[in-house]
């Protein structure tokens, strides 16, 4: 079978470009790809940040399927420990009946954000939320499924606004734990490689060997999302990707800005050689021409036995961003819509 290509949008904001901006483009960047063929678009879920404007991923994906037709559209993902199970449900069952079966619910355990934010993010704030996420994803499927016993408390309530239509239930995850989580529930898996390349393959494996068949999942099922910046050669590649490495070696510090120009970028690289080279360390960035890319991307879902990979890219310039998707869709042949 082909490798599959999907996109992981974060809604990067440019530096003198606003939010609505950078959403406006996450559509536009929807609707191009759908074209070129990509399988499925999430978008992710952050807070408190300059760089990054999506925080609420079903807003984002209702603007999505209202300007596409084809293309799976998803959350990647949705941070469950912030909110309540039913209504995440809720919105997903909504999403679902308004665009059929074409609705995917990525989760992720990952606050997305920084303590103070995530703090901010409760409704109750005498106490730290508890880490229940296993109990609150147990009690989601409930919901999404249909499947809560008829004791349970909650029971009436999984007759869901979107009746028989349904999101896909995929987790996601960068550690061993959540690969425990996704076999034991029998749900698809999707691996941030690009937060966490370390011992990933590993854990990837220990899924599909563990993997306990759900009634929606006979089979284990995996995609690995990985950091890719693809130009028409390498050199142009590695100048357009200044941006994303200037603003995450910022991150790693805690210094948050918007994605700045790449000169301004190219000029930070020269005068802090050591750091940005400690974030190569710690993050896997694929960058350059098709035909430097394509085989490393071919390598990586070997490694880890993915039927699809999923593409995040970032750059200070919104048309240089479709430029990457397009090229890759031309390497790998997909076929266009």
């Amino acid at each position: 079978m082909p490798l599959r290509l999907s996109v992981l949008d974060q809604s990067p904001i440019s530096e003198g470009s606003t939010g609505g901006d950078a959403l406006r483009n996450s559509v536009d960047l929807a609707k191009h790809t759908e074209r070129l063929g990509y399988t499925r678009y999430w978008v992710a879920e952050h807070h408190g940040t300059p760089m990054l404007a999506c925080a609420s991923p079903e807003v984002l994906i209702s603007a999505i399927g209202a300007a596409t037709s084809q293309i799976r559209v998803g959350s990647g993902g949705v941070m469950l420990p912030h909110y309540s199970p039913l209504k995440v449900a809720e919105n997903f069952s909504m999403l679902a009946g308004m665009y059929g079966d074409r609705i995917d619910l990525a989760l992720g355990r990952a606050p997305g954000s920084d303590p103070i934010t995530a703090f901010a993010l409760q409704r109750d704030r005498r106490v730290a939320s508890p880490d229940d996420f296993p109990e609150q994803l147990t009690e989601l499927l409930g919901y999404v499924t249909d499947t809560l016993p008829i004791t349970h408390r909650f029971a009436r309530l999984a007759k869901l606004p979107g009746g028989v239509r349904r999101p896909d239930v995929w987790l996601l995850g960068s550690s061993p734990q959540s690969g425990v989580w996704a076999a034991e529930l029998g749900l698809p898996y999707a691996f941030a490689d690009f937060i966490n390349p370390i011992g990933g393959s590993d854990i990837a494996q220990r899924y599909r060997e563990q993997y306990v068949p759900s009634r929606d999942h006979p089979h284990p099922r995996v995609i690995v999302a990985i950091w890719t910046l693809c130009a028409d050669t390498d050199d142009e590649a590695n100048r357009l990707a200044a941006s994303s490495r200037m603003a995450f070696t910022l991150f790693l510090q805690g210094r948050l800005i918007p994605v700045p120009q790449v000169e301004t970028a190219l000029k930070f690289l020269d005068e802090h050689p050591e750091e940005v080279a400690a974030l190569g360390r710690r993050r896997r960035w694929l960058v350059g021409s098709p035909a430097t890319i394509k085989p490393g991307i071919e390598e990586l879902a070997a490694e880890y036995g993915a039927e699809e990979v999923m593409i995040v890219t970032i750059t200070y310039d919104h048309e240089a961003r479709k430029r990457s998707y397009t090229l890759l869709s031309e390497a790998f042949g997909l076929q266009r819509a």
